[in-house]
């Protein structure tokens, strides 16, 4: 269960509870419906899912950069879902057991050209990968061959 899950699970008990006063549960009824609204904007976003990178981030607390990086990486560190969940009673320990949204594992490529990886690595100054020759059929050693 996330921070997320975490809020919107109270949100449930307390308009449960609002209902069955015997009160005027209006207020109680407006709180909850205003905490639901929240919790639609602050949720991971659907449209990152795919990029392993932003995968966690939240959607309502929005982006900044050229890049549109989002504001907060990860759903649980949202200050408006962190807000909400103290309006809600949380405690450290609960939001310590609480789950962290992960992103999904990357799936492993194949074996990379080294060629074209030496490329990449001039073409943006990286080092490059080392070159080895050990797999070179014996038929095309020369001589001076050195493995």
């Amino acid at each position: 269960m996330d921070l997320h899950t975490w809020i919107t699970q109270q949100v449930d008990e307390t308009e449960a509870e609002g209902r069955a006063m015997l009160i005027d549960p209006t207020p109680i009824l407006r709180r909850c419906e205003a905490d639901r609204r929240i919790l639609a904007r602050h949720n991971v976003d659907p449209e990152a899912s795919g990029s392993l990178m932003f995968a966690t981030a939240c959607h309502g607390c929005g982006t900044y950069g050229y890049c549109d990086d989002p504001n907060t990486d990860n759903l649980n560190d949202c200050p408006e879902l962190l807000d909400l969940a103290h309006a809600h009673g949380i405690t450290p320990d609960v939001l310590a057991g609480l789950d962290r949204p992960e992103a999904p594992e990357q799936k492993r490529r194949g074996p990379v050209d080294p060629v074209l990886a030496g490329i990449f690595a001039r073409t943006f100054g990286l080092p490059t990968p080392p070159i080895t020759t050990s797999d070179v059929p014996e038929a095309l050693r020369g001589p001076r061959w050195k493995p």
